[in-house]
């Protein structure tokens, strides 16, 4: 049977190509807005912190009707860290719109995305977005994506994939690079002619493969997939199998509610045919990757392997001076629970207990993925310590190997030198260096170990001004590059409980760069501040001026203080070093030392000096 009505189309790119706002406008042009409905700009990005950092984090599903066909969208992020949402959802769709910015071109995370659906077989038809930008180089992109496909051995029918120009925010496309266009009926039209329609058995024993997760209060967890043969109906009795565990025993379960995405909300069914995007409840402990199947027959479906993580970080219970001020839940109890129930929903994340009972290690694809998390925590009311990021190894034909980055970089002319030389001192290969689009930026790429970028990315912003853009995508194993020191600074340490006062600010904001302010409540083994020298410094913020019967002839001077260094959460991840921790909790981020009484801490530094 093949559903001639129906298709399912994921929308795949790199950072800020546009993705979102093209589905706001796919939405409003096939009327799924009321006339005066107010509507906010990238209404897919539901999630408080998409809209504050302006990124796509999670795989979200809409719909929208066009001639009669029902159009199933699968909106995708497009940074490297969230590749798992792109990777676990392509199984889901038939086919992907690749949309490539006008100006900048394909990038690092194109090709990731590209080369994953390619590998599935999926149709392709490449859109090139923003076709208004004044810098806009249609045909030049245009090459730029043959080439591309031509790197990924695309087949004969991939590299005749048709080519879409538009404007995603004028709500305009074409199918020359020469004509605006009026709107978006020219890609629709193509989405309905070339995208293939869901085929399969519907009159054989169900087959759901869950690919996504959500949660509801009222109703549990909700399992999200593609009906791949049969039909499903609420209240009839189901199976739970997976591929990767055959030997477990099916589970029973029951479609409680069926439901299908209709527009921006979700349609409550009595049932659903082969080709159908659905969620279902009713099956508590579902999971991504898990087949729904028919007692009848309980086959399951393979499930597309996701990359693994590349990089851990520490997370563990709270033990400063000021732990349990601000959290809600400061337990390693509700730590634990928080983390193993965010991998059930994040297939690219690994948790696992550490050396301690109150410490656990958490795996992620890179530092975004998990500031992101911690940050999400962090809302929820925890209070949790982090530790450096740190690569993992793997041991390959008996050679220590370690994950590799290739990183592209766009940057003005002026500052290429001193990009080069920061790159190369981290072990950075040069792959290649051109002229980047506009005439006075350069685009260069670079393989590079990922251990090496740790730091680099803040420092990267100073030393071009605010104005290069670094992108950076997973590029394999590589066997070990040696050590090389990436901090060249050392900490400034209060040296005793209590309030840090305009004088003690005052005498100390001459040995480095201060991370605090006047009346700031600080602890012993806190970091306060930046010293430029490659070692650390114990300082008394919290120092008094002591009053005396004699007047000095400096007495009534104002003490000028400079303005404090203020760290995000990614800052201070890429910022501290392998003694020191993050404090996190829901009002404030506190850098500190793993061991806070200064004299055991030089005591234990001399040991493992005396060590090495």
């Amino acid at each position: 049977m093949v559903r001639e009505d129906l298709r399912n189309i994921a929308i795949i790119a790199h950072v800020d190509h546009g993705k979102t706002t093209l589905v706001d406008e796919m939405l409003k042009q096939c009327g799924e807005y009321h006339e005066n409905q107010v509507v906010s700009e990238r209404v897919m990005d539901s999630g408080d912190l998409e809209r504050e950092r302006g990124i796509t984090i999670l795989a979200k599903n809409t719909s929208v009707m066009r001639d009669g066909v029902k159009i199933n969208i699968v909106d995708t992020p497009g940074h490297a860290d969230f590749g798992g949402e792109v990777e676990r959802i392509l199984k889901m769709v038939n086919g992907v719109l690749l949309l490539v910015d006008a100006a900048e071109g394909p990038m690092p995370q194109t090709r990731f995305v590209l080369g994953r659906a390619m590998e599935l077989g999926h149709k392709i038809i490449v859109v090139i977005n923003k076709i208004d930008k004044p810098d806009a180089r249609l045909e030049e992109v245009e090459e730029e994506v043959l080439e591309l496909l031509l790197d990924l051995n695309a087949t004969d029918e991939q590299l005749d994939s048709p080519m879409i120009f538009c404007s995603g925010r004028a709500g305009t496309a074409s199918l020359s690079p020469y004509e605006k266009g009026e709107d978006l009926d020219p890609l629709f039209k193509t989405i309905i002619e070339y995208m293939p329609a869901p085929e399969g058995a519907e009159d054989e024993p169900l087959q759901l493969l869950v690919s996504s997760i959500d949660y509801n209060d009222y109703v549990g967890r909700i399992g999200i997939g593609r009906i791949e043969r049969g039909s499903a109906k609420v209240g009839e009795e189901a199976m739970i199998v997976n591929y990767h565990t055959p030997d477990a025993p099916p589970k029973k379960t029951k479609l409680v509610t069926l439901f299908e995405f209709d527009g921006l909300s979700k349609k409550e069914v009595q049932s659903a045919r082969v080709g159908d995007i659905v969620c279902f409840s009713g099956a508590a402990d579902i999971t991504i990757g898990d087949t729904i199947t028919s007692p009848l027959d309980p086959t399951p479906l393979e499930f597309v392997k996701v990359s693994e993580p590349t990089m851990e970080m520490t997370f563990s219970v709270n033990d400063s001076p000021f732990a349990g001020r601000e959290g809600k839940f400061v337990t390693s109890r509700q730590i634990r629970e928080r983390l193993y129930k965010e991998t059930l929903k994040d297939v690219s994340l690994r948790v696992s207990d550490g050396e301690t009972t109150d410490s656990f290690n958490v795996a992620g694809r890179g530092e975004m993925h998990l500031s992101i998390l911690i940050e999400t925590m962090r809302r929820e009311g925890y209070e949790i310590c982090c530790s450096t990021p740190r690569v993992l190894y793997r041991e390959i034909d008996g050679v220590k190997c370690e994950p590799m980055e290739r990183v592209s970089v766009d940057v003005p002319g002026e500052f290429v030198g001193s990009v080069v030389e920061k790159l190369s001192a981290r072990r950075g290969e040069l792959l290649e260096m051109n002229l980047a689009a506009n005439g006075n930026r350069m685009r260069i790429e670079y393989t590079i170990p990922a251990r090496c970028l740790f730091g680099y990315r803040s420092e990267f912003l100073t030393d071009t001004r605010g104005e290069g853009i670094l992108n950076s995508l997973f590029a394999g194993y590589e066997p070990y590059k040696g050590d090389v020191t990436t901090r060249f600074t050392g900490s400034l340490i209060a040296s005793e409980d209590g309030e840090s006062t305009s004088y003690g600010l005052f005498n100390s904001q001459d040995r480095g760069v201060m991370f605090i302010g006047v009346q700031t409540p600080v602890y012993e083994g806190m970091i306060v501040g930046e010293c430029p020298k490659q070692e650390d410094i114990t300082l008394n913020v919290c120092k008094k001026k002591h009053l005396t019967s004699i007047r000095s002839s400096g007495a009534d001077e104002a003490l000028r203080l400079v303005p404090p260094k203020i760290f995000s959460l990614e800052q201070a991840i890429e910022f501290i070093s392998d003694d020191e921790l993050i404090e996190v909790t829901p009002k404030t981020i506190r850098l500190r030392k793993k061991i806070l009484n200064t004299e055991l801490r030089l005591k234990a530094a001399a040991r493992n000096k005396k060590g090495n």
